[in-house]
């Protein structure tokens, strides 16, 4: 026999059973809230942050001017009457931004003699040429020196690079960085009075003879080399750089041979028919 009044259980399942036709399907607290006493609380009023300024863009460091620099070299190389001064207007020449880098120490101008039938030009100083103050020392100057003894030019030749200073990390020197001591080049050209150029490597290259090509391209066929103003022109060859060489030594050949035939068309200078 059922009682009148339902037991608890039974109270507890027709609850459960109300809630999940009502669509509770989950119980978040254990206690019970009072949801329209808690509406009648109006919610704290929240204070917008202030707004602050961004902080204004670090301006970009001032880019050297080129133009300017170049001029300045222009005057400074047009004003330098014989090789010393020449050598004291780029020793104390502070428009080239290499100069100030931590890794050079000094100006690297030339080495060899004056005037010079044959001038060659490469590069960059590198450590040991910072070191020694004179271009092409390391072990591609010693190659290089080899070479030139060979093939019978070593008393007959000036050495230099396209910029004076060592660059950060022995790296090629910038097109910008060529066109600010190309007026120094130019000076020691017309001074050295050579009769023919050699370009070791693609940069000096294609900083004087104003080419694209890269140096496996240009190598080998005689280019002409005209100075900025027009009243200097020479003929130039363009070689691989002895730095290049001793990374691939089956490259040597081709050096070899573009060194006999500047030898060859320098004998035949010096001794026309």
């Amino acid at each position: 026999m059922s009682s009148a009044n339902p037991a608890p259980a039974q109270l507890a399942e027709s609850l459960l059973a109300f809630w999940v036709d009502g669509g509770v399907d989950a119980m978040l607290l254990e206690d019970p809230v009072d949801r329209i006493a808690a509406g009648r609380i109006l919610p704290p009023i929240r204070v917008a942050a202030p707004v602050t300024a961004a902080p204004a863009a670090r301006a970009a460091p001032r880019q050297p001017d080129v133009s300017a620099a170049a001029a300045k070299a222009q005057a400074l190389a047009r004003a330098a009457p014989d090789l010393d001064a020449l050598i004291a207007a780029i020793a104390a020449f502070e428009d080239c931004p290499l100069r100030f880098e931590n890794s050079a120490t000094q100006a690297v101008i030339y080495r060899g003699v004056v005037p010079a039938p044959l001038m060659i030009i490469g590069e960059a100083p590198g450590a040991d040429e910072d070191a020694a103050g004179q271009p092409f020392v390391g072990r591609a100057g010693k190659l290089l020196d080899r070479m030139l003894a060979a093939a019978g030019l070593q008393d007959r030749v000036l050495i230099t690079n396209t910029v004076f200073w060592r660059t950060p990390g022995n790296r090629t020197p910038t097109p910008a960085e060529q066109a600010v001591c190309a007026p120094f080049v130019e000076r020691l050209i017309a001074l050295a009075r050579p009769q023919l150029l050699l370009l070791a490597g693609g940069a000096p290259a294609k900083a004087l003879l104003k080419r694209d090509e890269g140096i496996l391209s240009l190598r080998g066929r005689w280019h002409d080399w005209t100075s900025a103003d027009g009243t200097l022109t020479l003929p130039a060859l363009p070689t691989l750089h002895p730095a290049f060489l001793l990374r691939q030594p089956g490259a040597k050949k081709h050096a070899w041979a573009d060194l006999l035939t500047l030898t060859d068309r320098l004998d035949r200078s010096d001794n026309p028919l």
